[in-house]
C-alpha cells in the first residue's frame, strides 16, 4: 500500500518544542539518473502540477511553437503577475494572431504578493492568471497546426495527447490517469521518482528542443516566477540551476549534469521550502544564500523551519 502522507521533510521549531511538521516524498537522484536518495513513497502517485510546464513547453516546441527565449520562458512559468510578464504573454497571442480574449485558463489574481497589491480592486482575469503564458503558448501551437482553439483544453484534443505523449517519453512510462489542473489544462498523474527521470533526462539530453526550453528558462529566471520568488532568486544566485514550483507544494531542482531533485510536500503548504531546497543544494555541495523562515513570538524570535535527519543526511 502506498504512503500518501509521506515521511518527515521539515519541522516547525518554537523554543525548541516541534509546534508541527511537514511530511512528504522526495527523489534525488545522480548525475547518470541513478537514485541516491528517497523519502517517502516516490512510487505513489503524485500531481507535479506547474513543476511540469518545461516538459508541456518541450511538446509544444515539437509541434511548431516558435518563440524568442524570453517568449518561451513564460510559457514555462507560473509568473506572479507583473506588467512584463502581461507584455511576454500579449506577444505570443499577438504573433498567433490571438488576444486575451482566446485565453480559456481560469480567472485569477496575481499570484505574487507584490503583484497582487498592485492589482488593487480590478476583478480576476485570465491574463492575470499565472498559468497565461502555458495558456498563450498552447494556443500558439494550435495555430501552428491548424488545430481548434475552442476546444484546446479537451484531453483528447490534438496538442494535449501531444502533451500526454512527450511526458511519457521523459518520464520512461505511462501516466496513470488524467485530470484536470487549476487552471484549466489536462493534468496527469505520475510518480516523483518518475518525474525526476524526466527531470534528469531533459538537462542530459542532446535533443535540441529540451536544451533550447531548459536555456530559455536559464536566461530568463525573471519570467519564470518573478522578483522576490524564491524560484526566480535561486536560478539568478546560481548558474545553471534550473528551478519550478507547482501548487500544492511541488518542486522541481536541476542542474546541467543531470542530478535532479523532485519533492512534495504532503500537506501542501511551500512554507518549508526554503529549508528543504537548502538541504538540497548542500547535497549538492552548493551553498545557496537562502534566508531561514523564522518562527516568531511576539517581535521576538523563537526558531525556525529545521529540515529532518534525513535530509541532512542526504
Amino acid at each position: 500500500m502506498s504512503n500518501f502522507t509521506g515521511d518527515l521533510l521539515a519541522e516547525v521549531i518554537r523554543a525548541g518544542v516541534v509546534e508541527s511538521v511537514h511530511n512528504g516524498h522526495l527523489a534525488l537522484l545522480n548525475s547518470d539518473g541513478t537514485l541516491r536518495a528517497s523519502i517517502g513513497d516516490i512510487e505513489a502517485p503524485m500531481y507535479p502540477r506547474s513543476s511540469i510546464k518545461s516538459f508541456q513547453a518541450a511538446a509544444m516546441v515539437r509541434h511548431g511553437l516558435k518563440l524568442s527565449p524570453r517568449q518561451l520562458a513564460i510559457v514555462c512559468a507560473s509568473h506572479s503577475g507583473a506588467p512584463e510578464h502581461f507584455e511576454v504573454v500579449e506577444s505570443i497571442l499577438h504573433g498567433a494572431g490571438l488576444t486575451r480574449d482566446d485565453l480559456l485558463n481560469t480567472p485569477d489574481l496575481p499570484l505574487g504578493r507584490v503583484e497582487k497589491a498592485a492589482w488593487g480592486t480590478n476583478p480576476p482575469s485570465r491574463l492575470a492568471q499565472g498559468c497565461s503564458g502555458k495558456h498563450a503558448g498552447m494556443l500558439a501551437t494550435c495555430v501552428a497546426n491548424g488545430w481548434d482553439t475552442k476546444s484546446y483544453l479537451d484531453p483528447e484534443h490534438p496538442l494535449q495527447i501531444a502533451i500526454k505523449e512527450e511526458i511519457q517519453e521523459l518520464i520512461g512510462a505511462s501516466v496513470m490517469s488524467t485530470t484536470v489542473d487549476g487552471c484549466g489544462a489536462p493534468l496527469f498523474v505520475i510518480t516523483t521518482h518518475n518525474f525526476a527521470r524526466g527531470t534528469h533526462t531533459m538537462r542530459v539530453s542532446q535533443d535540441p528542443i529540451y536544451q533550447e526550453v531548459v536555456a530559455a528558462c536559464l536566461a530568463h529566471p525573471d519570467m519564470v516566477a518573478g522578483v522576490g520568488r524564491l524560484t526566480t532568486t535561486l536560478m539568478n544566485q546560481i548558474p545553471g540551476l534550473f528551478v519550478k514550483d507547482g501548487a500544492e507544494a511541488v518542486e522541481l531542482l536541476s542542474l546541467a549534469d543531470g542530478r535532479a531533485c523532485i519533492f512534495k510536500v504532503s500537506d501542501g503548504s511551500d512554507r518549508a521550502f526554503p529549508a528543504i531546497v537548502k538541504a538540497v543544494l548542500k547535497a549538492w555541495e552548493i551553498d545557496a544564500e537562502i534566508d531561514p523562515v523564522l518562527v516568531r513570538g511576539g517581535s521576538h524570535v523563537t526558531g525556525e523551519i529545521q529540515v529532518s535527519h534525513s535530509l541532512t543526511q542526504l
